[in-house]
């Protein structure tokens, strides 16, 4: 792929999040990709994944991606992008909270043929859950 379908590839995919589009999202994958996610384990399959952003966008139904920067070496990706959204449909089958989250995230992985083939998800979970309220800190 060149350097130009790699950025309109993470294009796509960025307005596919942006609009909570899973089904938009799983097309962008190969049929046997896998992603490594802090949330979601590891999945394989397009099917698999799909499942993992849908159940995303049911716990944060007004989640937003900015892009900070993309990195593209030959087939691999760094995505470094900021995600924002409320828990409104609870997170992991919890109550949910209403508050929102702002998180930063990279996603590192590798693209072939058009499809993103591996991904993984590196990000503060544990932050997450802070802003979110399901995990208390205590004050330094």
């Amino acid at each position: 792929m060149t350097r130009e379908e790699i950025v309109d590839l993470f294009a796509q995919r960025e307005a596919a999040m942006n609009h909570q589009d899973a089904d938009g999202l799983a097309a962008l994958y190969a049929e046997d990709a896998v992603v490594e996610s802090p949330l979601g384990g590891t999945h394989q399959g397009r099917a698999a994944i799909g499942a993992v952003f849908k159940a995303g966008f049911e716990a944060f139904n007004d989640v937003t991606i900015t892009t900070d920067d993309l990195i593209i070496d030959g087939d691999h990706v760094v995505h470094v992008f900021t995600m924002s959204g409320t828990d409104t449909g609870g997170l992991m089958g919890m109550e949910p909270s209403g508050r929102p989250a702002l998180v930063p995230m990279v996603w590192v992985g590798q693209v072939t043929d058009g499809l993103i083939v591996r991904e993984r998800r590196v990000y503060d979970f544990t932050g997450m859950l802070v802003q979110i309220g399901v995990l208390k800190a205590k004050p330094a």
